[in-house]
């Protein structure tokens, strides 16, 4: 039985989510669906918010980035229809994973982003993990926005340095 163009979009964003062992963002799903020209943007956004109201997917917001993740809904409805998604198709899936996974995982692993607090001041909280455990998780304030900013983006580039001396300086 055929389906619809919807329903194979997202059968494709269920089956990503269950190939990675951590959240991915909507912009690293939304990139492999639009450089293969599955779909527009538009669509692809209606079958992530369908989706996440089916509870088939979970998303959390963090910054300007969207993290989604398979729920246990979205598994058994994969593994009953997963027959239903090409070989093609899963082997691109499986070729994308193995060109991007590590700077995807990086991305998801690498958190960092700011907010103006009560007081007034910005709040830049860094936080970086590794298989779901949380290695580190820092707020820093500081009077500006431009310099809470510049913090996340320094995260974003030296966490790993960060993390390493600080644990140097702490062991």
């Amino acid at each position: 039985m055929p389906h619809k163009p919807l329903t194979i979009y997202k059968l494709i964003i269920l089956y990503m989510l269950d190939k990675v062992n951590f959240p991915l963002t909507s912009a690293q799903i939304s990139e492999f669906i639009l450089e293969k020209e599955y779909t527009n943007f538009l669509t692809l956004q209606r079958a992530i918010s369908e989706l996440s109201e089916a509870s088939m997917l979970t998303a959390h917001t963090t910054g300007n980035r969207t993290y989604l993740s398979i729920t246990a809904e979205g598994s058994s409805t994969l593994a009953f229809f997963r027959n239903s998604l090409s070989q093609a198709i899963r082997t691109e899936i499986s070729e994308f994973f193995k060109e991007n996974e590590i700077e995807m995982r990086n991305e998801s692993s690498v958190l960092a982003d700011y907010y103006k607090s009560t007081n007034g001041e910005y709040q830049a909280h860094l936080v970086a993990r590794e298989k779901q455990v949380t290695l580190i998780d820092l707020t820093l304030s500081v009077p500006t926005e431009e310099s809470a900013a510049a913090i996340c983006d320094n995260w974003r580039q030296k966490n790993q340095e960060i993390y390493q001396y600080l644990t140097e300086q702490l062991f």
